[in-house]
């Protein structure tokens, strides 16, 4: 049998001296405080049945599972009800027990008002000494804190910091003009988020809580730039896509990074079409084990595949999927498979075990210094000759759907890692026929913290104190998050007919140095102080990227953020060209490899940059 705690105990024995003490109080106060010698006899023998009367129903109504610090109307309800369940139990007990008392009515109507303001007042009390509501401002425990958001996130987080010895809120900013001036949880709101400056210094607040999940992203890089020029650190709470639980607390917080600057609105998913093309379906990602296919592999695993095949030639990388899945999804089918692209024997073994409903090809070489110089041909085979194989395999096993990873680098490319991505969406734009599968690709630029980023080399330079490296003072870059960029690649996957190119939107180009210098102020270090070092174009490398070629034009979609791109069509005999060549056994040069892309799209200018 489970033992009562220390703290129930006193619990209990504060309800039995409370009750005790009321019964007593209503006979002093039937009688104005001058209590007869008989009815004093009275009222000791009958307290000797109701104080343990009332603590059995004390207990039986489960007044002491709760904790007094978090005290609330449901709390309140539940000693409610007991009180007027004792109320009318007192009486039937001493009348069946034929207790020799007469007790007056108006004891039996003030007992039990008494007792509920005895019970109910001091837990509240205590409730609000534990969260300093009775010392108010006077307190001096915690860092004095204000909270940027007055909406239903910020006060449910303001009640959390009621109860923090680390944080003492000061106010609330929120730019409602209906909210100015008004008083949440007791804290008043200040004024606009505008005014920031201001009420730092005036309140003497080196610290900000962002408490604006729903808010977009513009609105928060506002804040979260506004913070950093008057150098107060800013915390955030999740997004709403991240609570699944719909709370907002203070152990949720966390600083602010990079993604919360380049962040950008949520995606709205075609729920219903996804689970019909991916619900109780056999869903394989090739390069399961990179950054957009392990992604893929965790937004397709919620929609309950009846299997999920992971495609991966690096072992290691598979191996680190099938710990992080098999812990995530337990009841999930998945098969963790080692394999080439360009394999076609292996991959003709496992499109005939597993015959895939839906392929996500994500299985490609995208460095582009390091395919520039040395490994050209190898470029081809992987992208090239690795897409046609898998999209052969796709149909020959009637496959419904097949979706190609491309990239922005695939437009007017000047270099072979984006030129030989641009012949991987020309494969599967010619293999598309009026009925079988469907080819999709989905063309996009760089996502945030991928393997082989700029993001991840730039938080190592900065953590050995610099020089970060940029390459040029001018050079931008689009940016998305991983997640996001694979819940558009499935909803492209599934609103695809066959034979599009669909393009994400992906907002403004940022400034690599301003990416830079945003991140060595998220480090908590000056920029002046950490010196960033441009050391010139690296080979195949642009100035900008763009998502359309000049010949393309692009047709709007149902989904904002997609639209299709209307690209030129590839004739039989261009395929057949492009196939012998990227199947071919021998070795080519990367001057080869040039030449011979150029043949096949005269947009692509290759840069001279550091050719070796």
């Amino acid at each position: 049998m489970h033992r009562p705690s220390a703290y129930t105990l006193l619990a209990i024995t504060h309800d039995l001296v409370a009750a005790a003490l009321a019964w007593s109080c209503a006979y002093l106060l039937r009688f104005n405080f001058d209590l007869p010698p008989s009815f004093q006899e009275e009222m000791l023998g009958t307290l000797l049945w109701v104080a343990p009367l009332q603590s059995l129903i004390f207990w039986r109504m489960g007044l002491y599972r709760g904790i007094w610090r978090y005290a609330s109307m449901a709390d309140l309800r539940r000693i409610f009800l007991a009180v007027m369940l004792a109320a009318i139990m007192i009486p039937l007990v001493l009348w069946m027990f034929r207790v020799d008392a007469v007790v007056p009515r108006s004891v039996l109507i003030l007992d039990p008002i008494l007792l509920l303001l005895a019970m109910g007042g001091d837990r509240l009390l205590y409730r609000l000494w534990k969260e300093r509501g009775l010392l108010g401002d006077f307190s001096l425990r915690g860092e004095p804190v204000l909270v940027l958001g007055a909406g239903g996130a910020g006060v449910s987080l303001s009640k959390d910091l009621l109860r923090s010895r680390e944080w003492h809120q000061v106010g609330f900013l929120d730019d409602d003009r209906d909210k100015q001036g008004c008083l949440l949880n007791g804290i008043k709101v200040l004024g606009t988020l505008d005014s920031l400056p201001y009420w730092s210094q005036r309140l003497g607040v080196s610290q900000v809580i962002i408490a604006m999940p729903s808010a977009s992203h513009q609105v928060r890089k506002r804040v979260i730039d506004l913070a950093n020029r008057n150098a107060i650190k800013a915390l955030t709470v999740p997004t709403f896509d991240d609570l699944l639980s719909g709370r907002v607390s203070v152990s949720q917080l966390r600083a602010v990074e990079l993604d919360d600057l380049l962040g950008r609105d949520a995606v709205h998913l075609d729920t219903g079409g996804l689970q019909d093309l991916l619900a109780g379906k056999t869903v394989m990602v090739t390069g399961a084990g990179g950054s957009i296919g392990a992604e893929l592999c965790r937004q397709i695993a919620r929609f309950s595949p009846a299997k999920l095949v992971l495609y991966e030639l690096g072992e290691l990388a598979l191996y680190n999927m099938e710990q992080e899945l098999g812990a995530s999804f337990p009841d999930l089918s998945i098969e963790y498979l080692v394999g080439d692209v360009r394999d076609e024997a292996r991959l003709d073994q496992v499109f005939a075990e597993y015959h895939p409903n839906v392929v996500f090809h994500a299985a490609a070489y995208k460095h582009v210094p390091l395919m520039e110089c040395g490994n050209a041909w190898q470029a081809v085979r992987n992208n090239v000759y690795g897409t046609w194989q898998v999209a052969r395999c796709a149909q020959k096993y009637g496959a419904g759907t097949f979706v190609l990873i491309s990239t922005d680098k695939a437009v007017n490319p000047t270099n072979v890692m984006g030129a030989s991505k641009r012949l991987a969406e020309i494969v599967c734009t010619g293999l598309q026929q009026e009925a079988g599968t469907r080819f999709v690709t989905v063309r996009f630029g760089n996502v945030l913290g991928s393997n082989g980023s700029v993001i991840p080399k730039f938080r190592e330079q900065i953590a050995k104190g610099g020089p970060v490296t940029v390459t040029h003072p001018d050079i931008t870059r689009y940016f998305m998050s991983i997640p996001e960029a694979a819940q558009l690649v499935m909803q492209a996957g599934c609103m695809g007919q066959g034979g599009e190119i669909f393009v994400l939107e992906m907002g403004e180009p940022v400034k690599i140095v301003d990416l830079a210098k945003d991140m060595i102020r998220l480090s908590g270090l000056d920029p002046e102080e950490v010196m960033i070092e441009f050391t010139g174009l690296r080979p195949g490398e642009k100035l900008y990227e763009e998502l359309l070629a000049d010949s393309e034009q692009t047709l709007p979609t149902p989904h904002p953020k997609l639209r299709i791109a209307k690209a030129r069509r590839v004739s039989d005999g261009e395929m057949r060209t492009i196939e012998s060549w990227s199947s071919a056994t021998i070795t080519m040069s990367d001057e080869q490899v040039r030449e011979a892309m150029r043949q096949w799209m005269p947009e692509y200018k290759p840069n001279p940059n550091g050719f070796a």
